[in-house]
């Protein structure tokens, strides 16, 4: 049986080092929902990221353009060099991020059980390996089985990226099962790839009506996903 995880609001709350940074610069001035101004953010960077693939945009305008045009969804509009200001903050409380206790737990299972563990994540790539360094999943997961979306190899929800990963890890599509939390992204780009998904789903978000693709499996804590891979195992 092999796991492969997702590491961004899998790994650890994606969303603290973002509240944080909020509440530091603009939380005094403005009342926006936290929950949903992160939703926006995380839906406008993914968004832009395919455009920083394909060689059209900057990663320094993304960094800008997420900010802004999730802000500006609230009626709130501030600067270009404010938003690099938030870029920087958030960067530095990124440094702080720590892996969830229930991740813990689950990964001392799959090496006790010598469960076959990799890692696939979208993003900037160096930006990326900084956070597996932070979160220290090296105790747990080999180097040679941790993978950037980014630069040469085509993001998720593209099965090029899964594909690639199952030759490299050589693993058996039907006994591998990826684990993450975005539904498009993780859900339906492991499903296209022919592995089975289970999602896990913290924020309770719904599966979209029109989707053709369902996780084989979904928990809505790290306990319930415990759960289900010790069954699985």
């Amino acid at each position: 049986m092999n796991l492969i995880f997702d590491v961004d609001d899998t790994l650890y709350n994606l969303m603290k080092p973002f509240e944080d940074t909020y509440n530091n610069m603009f939380g005094d001035k403005y009342d926006i929902p936290i929950d949903v101004l992160h939703k926006k953010y995380r839906q406008y960077s993914d968004e832009i990221f395919e455009l920083v693939q394909h060689g059209s945009m900057t990663m320094r305008d993304l960094q800008i353009q997420r900010i802004t045009r999730s802000l500006g969804d609230f009626g709130v509009h501030i600067t270009e060099e404010k938003a690099l200001e938030f870029q920087q903050q958030y960067s530095l409380n990124q440094n702080k991020i720590v892996l969830l206790e229930g991740i813990k737990e689950i990964l001392d299972f799959a090496k006790e059980h010598n469960l076959k563990i990799g890692i696939i994540t979208n993003g900037e790539v160096d930006h990326q390996l900084k956070k597996v360094k932070n979160l220290d999943l090296e105790k747990w997961i080999a180097e040679e089985n941790i993978f950037v979306a980014g630069g040469s190899i085509l993001p998720k929800p593209h099965s090029d990226v899964f594909k690639f990963v199952e030759d490299k890890m050589n693993l058996d599509p039907e006994d591998t099962y990826y684990i993450g939390d975005t539904f498009a992204n993780d859900v339906v780009g492991a499903k296209n790839a022919g592995w089975n998904s289970i999602w896990i789903n913290r924020r309770n978000s719904s599966i979209p009506l029109e989707s053709e693709y369902y996780p084989d499996y979904e928990a809505n804590s790290d306990e319930e996903l415990l759960d289900i891979i010790k069954e699985l195992a």
